[in-house]
């Protein structure tokens, strides 16, 4: 039988212990907050809430840098045994298997690489790890960095400009844009020429609907415009709007390949040289030792190398790093 007063517990935030614990190892708040992938202000206001339920300095700021006072130091022959023996109990694990497995991941992306992605996945899921679920989420750069460090999501696809050093990266492809048609209703000839490309209404992605996208910068450049009539969050939205609408879309062009096969429509280079966007795998640092993730890297890995047309492939995959810049507004 466990004898514990529960309610004293209700009163601690147990977090708490490991910015105790940091701060006794580093003797800086500023290197404890790198330490445990938090901001300086969080670990700022987690050592006032300390002192508070101590009733004690705890640590006081000198020369050398952050030094514990004796009861801190007390308090940290009592804490070690019983943090280090929680430690052992719940993060001690054995190595994962993923033909045994039937554990959960979630993993995001953009909803045009769940129609291109998603079937490739299952397949080799099925094969490798028929236990294992995927639970497939939208994102966009700034949800999949805020859902990462919540802890919501294990793993994102995605495009990425410089972030917090607890953000890892591994750089996959380069995501080239096309565009998409109804070639029984826009009369123009493959590869279209500039002058169709802006004969035609257009349709948009934009995430925040805004009307204006890369390829309108671009051309912005040149002195021209196009006419945008419609904008949606959604890239999977474009393709089936076109079969009902005298227009043009710009997709990622290995979604733009798959979905114009299915759906009858033309696909064609742009007329103009639009940047392409810079994806890559993204993970919070927490999971870099965690061998089932480590397993659903590799996995995401293969199968957007498989999938990644070889103009879009890179001379190196590179390893972890801050991301790079780009977004998939069309």
């Amino acid at each position: 039988m466990i004898d514990i007063n529960e309610h004293d517990f209700h009163r601690l935030d147990l977090n708490l212990l490991l910015v105790f614990t940091a701060l006794l190892r580093e003797r800086s708040v500023t290197r404890a907050a790198k330490r445990l992938y938090l901001g300086q202000p969080a670990v700022s206001a987690s050592l006032t809430r300390l002192r508070i339920f101590a009733g004690d300095d705890l640590f006081m700021r000198t020369a050398h840098g952050m030094e514990p006072t004796k009861h801190a130091l007390a308090l940290a022959e009592r804490l070690k045994p019983v943090l280090e023996g929680l430690g052992a109990a719940l993060f001690s694990t054995s190595a994962f298997d993923p033909g045994s497995s039937d554990r959960t991941f979630s993993l995001g992306m953009f909803d045009i690489g769940e129609v291109t992605l998603a079937p490739e996945l299952l397949g080799d899921m099925e094969t490798e790890a028929p236990g294992v679920r995927l639970a497939l989420r939208p994102v966009d750069r700034a949800s999949a960095v805020a859902q990462l460090e919540a802890g919501t999501l294990d793993l994102a696809i995605t495009d990425i400009g410089t972030t917090t050093s607890w953000i890892r990266t591994k750089p996959l492809y380069q995501e080239f844009f096309a565009c998409i048609f109804d070639p029984k209703v826009v009369r123009a000839r493959i590869p279209i020429s500039l002058e169709d490309f802006l004969a035609y209404p257009h349709l948009l992605t934009s995430f925040g609907g805004e009307f204006v996208g890369y390829v309108d910068e671009v051309l912005k450049e040149r002195r021209l415009s196009r006419h945008v009539t419609m904008t949606t969050t959604r890239f999977s939205t474009l393709p089936f709007v076109l079969r009902r609408f005298r227009g043009i879309a710009s997709l990622p062009g290995t979604a733009a390949r798959e979905l114009g096969g299915a759906l009858g429509l033309a696909v064609s280079p742009l007329p103009v040289e639009v940047p392409p966007v810079d994806l890559s795998l993204v993970w919070h640092a927490r999971h870099d030792t965690d061998t089932g993730h480590q397993w659903l890297r590799d996995l995401v890995y293969r199968v957007c190398m498989r999938l990644v047309p070889p103009e879009g492939k890179r001379k190196s995959p590179g390893q972890p790093k801050t991301g790079v810049r780009k977004t998939s507004r069309s």
